[in-house]
């Protein structure tokens, strides 16, 4: 009898019998939870094989303030990945020399359009707020990837994706302060000053170093945002500071520049400490030479899948799940594990090859 009347219970609870009706159902036959849960479970089992997720043709917008950068290349077959996987499309737009303008009006567009989805680089403090909330008014989760905005902003985005900026430039200085002597000098370097994909490691750099009592001192200088222009500007520096004991970076273009001028100009061999962000393959190459101490991965791959799969969960729940606030990574490439990132990989941008 108990046995019937377990599985009878299971079928309830699969018919879709709330937890607490079955509970007292349960309490009062004297079965338990045990029975609840192996009733439950055996319904569960006869149901046959679930057909998992439904494949859905929701259209993403992906709005990038570089949308020709390497690094985002990864990004991209995440992306494409995602989108096979659930399903979906996507449009990659956005501003090609981080023109916020540009980005904004794509914003607009895909709001117009009715995507039904957004994921954007949210580098400026407020310049978003407006088409965000527009967003979210017509019932489209904006997700915020690589780059997002300050703590205790109003904009309505509903998550990040990506590395906490802050906080990675902090850790990453903590790592370089025991490379270098104290006392010692050395030039920090940032593209565009005040973007929000960049702004906040500088500001973690220099907050560890007041943290550790100033032990060394510091020049920044503004790179720009084109390789020849970095590289034009890093050169000068490094010439006219024969004393700089290190070279630290908040992009991946600036990283890849001091690599080059490293490898120019022979830093490492003269014990100069060069590290910085994000595997472009040049600067995977400069720390396998020997030319750069160590880079940052933040797992551009990851920033671009996962906002897929937040915003089509989202959609298909609609709004009871699918958006968190993701850390997509910060582990150090050194020459120790250099190897590894070196071969052919989609998931670093180097190959198309889909994984099989």
């Amino acid at each position: 009898m108990d046995q019937i009347d377990d599985l009878g219970l299971g079928r309830a609870v699969a018919r879709g019998m709330g937890r607490r009706s079955a509970a007292r159902l349960l309490a009062a036959t004297g079965i338990g939870t045990i029975g609840m849960a192996g009733a439950a479970g055996r319904a569960l089992a006869q149901s046959g094989p679930y057909p998992g997720l439904p494949k859905k043709p929701y259209k993403f917008v992906f709005v990038c303030h570089v949308t020709l950068d390497q690094f985002f290349v990864p990004a991209q077959y995440g992306i494409q990945d995602a989108c096979a996987a659930f399903g979906c499309h996507y449009q990659w737009t956005g501003s090609q020399n981080n023109v916020v303008s540009e980005m904004v009006n794509a914003m607009e567009t895909a709001i117009a359009e009715k995507a039904d989805g957004i994921a954007v680089c949210l580098v400026d403090p407020t310049a978003f707020d407006a088409a965000t909330a527009r967003a979210a008014a017509a019932g489209i989760p904006v997700v915020a990837f690589n780059a997002d905005v300050p703590k205790g902003s109003p904009n309505k985005r509903l998550s990040y994706i990506g590395q906490p900026l802050f906080q990675a430039g902090y850790n990453i200085a903590e790592k370089w302060l025991k490379m270098v002597p104290k006392g010692s000098h050395v030039m920090l370097s940032i593209g565009m000053p005040g973007s929000l994909n960049e702004q906040p490691r500088l500001d973690g750099y220099i907050q560890c170093i007041k943290d550790n009592g100033n032990p060394v001192t510091y020049d920044v200088i503004n790179t720009g945002v084109d390789a020849a222009t970095e590289i034009s500007r890093i050169g000068s520096y490094v010439l006219s500071h024969k004393n700089v004991a290190g070279i630290f970076t908040t992009g991946g273009s600036d990283t890849y520049a001091a690599g080059f001028v490293s490898a120019q100009y022979g830093l490492a061999k003269k014990g100069v400490i060069v590290a910085g962000f994000d595997l472009f393959p040049q600067t995977l190459g400069y720390i396998k030479s020997g030319d750069m101490t160590f880079t940052t991965d933040q797992q551009a791959y990851l920033q671009g899948f996962l906002p897929v799969q937040q915003m089509y969960m989202w959609k298909l729940s609609q709004g009871l799940v699918g958006t968190a606030d993701t850390n997509t990574s910060e582990a150090y490439v050194t020459k120790d594990n250099i190897d590894q990132y070196l071969g052919k990989s989609r998931f670093e941008g180097t190959a198309r090859a889909e994984p099989v």
